[in-house]
């Protein structure tokens, strides 16, 4: 399925060059790597919980490398770990997050671009309205708009907020892209009993928005997706909606066990092609890159993994007082007293 006018074909840059190509690759493995390691971070005690991406790195890669940090905004779920990485955003303070630390990371979403991670189903696909309303708000023109990248998966598409936040962003015609991570299942549901039709993309003629249905495992074809999507909502023409068809190939979360909803038979079946082992295949056949290469990538992930699980183990508590530093604009003089009481209890540690 793709809606969007041949006029905006391409977005705002050529064919990926063979260099660009390289770097989605070290990009992917790295995603890799800290992911499958962050659940033996959970097993060991040292982050609480997190929700795995395996297989979806390809479409969180891909959508991310077309952002422009200058002036864009990404709004997350909770398992957009690819996407921080692939936007350059601190990944200590990024995985801090799933430490439990009772603010929600340590990154600073302003500076880059990444909204803090929302773990309400739906709730980032209205924050991103909001913002990229703003946007038309402020009068920016044609051409220079800011864009907001909202991600959700297929279960979170049957939310409610998900038809408001579509229908207001067609309607004021607000730049905004909708990236759908159909990963095959909501939690236990597989999509076929949950999403009426089973295509999300399908829904975007009901707003009258472009939509784009995309092989999800195929990052260059994900980044000319989201370029394509990216440049129509730029130009003034108002929001687009992707859904990448990918799979989820692991839990839920660290605390699901997917094998009581689905065999392992289904999990080979379903999954396809390894969206690392995709690219690395097209780079062998196109003589963009060799064995010595992709050693290297490895090698970098894994030496990036040990830098970041240092840091997060080195992270100690946050100071309850916090709270009233960050979350209130203005305290009463009962929470005044409780701030000062908690900052000397501290001091005594």
């Amino acid at each position: 399925m793709d809606t969007l006018p041949l006029a905006v074909s391409g977005g705002d840059a050529g064919p990926l060059s063979a260099a660009e190509l390289r770097r989605l690759y070290s990009l992917m493995v790295a995603v890799r790597h800290l992911d499958t390691s962050a659940i033996a971070w959970q097993r060991q005690g040292i982050i609480p919980g997190y929700a795995p991406e395996l297989g979806q790195e390809a479409a969180q890669v891909g959508s991310a490398y077309a952002v422009d940090t200058t002036r864009d905004f990404v709004f997350p779920t909770y398992r957009e770990m690819g996407v921080a990485r692939t936007m350059g955003v601190d990944m200590v303070g990024y995985m801090s997050t799933h430490k439990a630390t009772w603010h929600g990371g340590l990154y600073d979403p302003a500076a880059s671009r990444l909204a803090p991670i929302q773990a309400v189903v739906g709730g980032s696909v209205l924050h991103a309205v909001g913002w990229a309303h703003g946007q038309t708000l402020a009068g920016a023109a044609d051409g220079k708009l800011g864009v907001a990248l909202t991600y959700f998966g297929d279960g979170a598409s049957s939310q409610g907020d998900v038809h408001e936040a579509m229908n207001f962003a067609a309607v004021m015609k607000a730049p905004v892209v909708f990236f759908v991570q159909n990963n095959g299942w909501a939690i236990s549901v597989p999509t076929e009993r949950q999403v009426a039709g089973g295509s999300v993309a399908a829904r975007a003629a009901g707003y009258g928005m472009p939509a784009l249905q995309v092989d999800g495992n195929d990052v260059v074809a994900v980044v000319d997706a989201t370029r394509r999507a990216f440049a129509h909502a730029r130009a003034g023409h108002g929001p687009v909606l992707i859904e990448a068809m990918t799979y989820r190939r692991g839990p839920h979360s660290t605390s699901d066990d997917p094998g009581r909803y689905r065999s392992l038979d289904e999990e080979r079946d379903g999954a396809g092609v390894d969206p690392l082992e995709r690219l690395k295949q097209r780079l062998l056949a196109d003589g963009t890159a060799d064995e010595a290469f992709f050693a290297e990538a490895l090698a970098a992930a894994k030496a990036e993994e040990e830098q970041i699980r240092t840091g997060i183990q080195a992270l100690g508590p946050r100071p309850g007082a916090e709270m009233f530093d960050l979350v209130f604009q203005e305290t009463t003089p009962a929470l005044q007293a409780q701030a000062a009481h908690w900052r000397e209890e501290s001091e005594h540690v």
